[in-house]
């Protein structure tokens, strides 16, 4: 088979990587307003949590100040930290959550 002519160019084979996307932990924090109850409906509800395991994210976030939700893409975890900022403000609570690379 006869090669065919390139002027001088060299072929080259690109490999195509998916790279997954970077992901970031939510994390509650500690307040002395917010109620136990609430924070593990938030659990729950907005990070999908079972029962036993909301009421241990809840206590470590009430024991060590600070609970780890899950992490999630970066507009993942963003609309999580909003909407748990929402609801707790519409139920007068101070919880607060945030983002952090993991």
């Amino acid at each position: 088979m006869a090669t065919p002519d390139l002027g001088g160019k060299v072929l080259e084979r690109t490999k195509t990587t998916t790279k997954e996307p970077a992901l970031y932990k939510v994390v509650l924090h500690n307040d002395d307003y917010t109620t136990m109850d609430f924070v593990v409906q938030i659990l729950e509800t907005v990070f999908l949590k079972q029962p036993a395991e909301a009421f241990r994210v809840m206590m470590q976030v009430h024991v060590e100040g600070r609970g780890l939700c899950g992490a999630y893409p970066y507009e993942v975890a963003e609309t999580k930290v909003d909407t748990v900022h929402t609801l707790a403000r519409s139920a007068n609570f101070p919880l607060r959550a945030s983002l952090e690379e993991e």
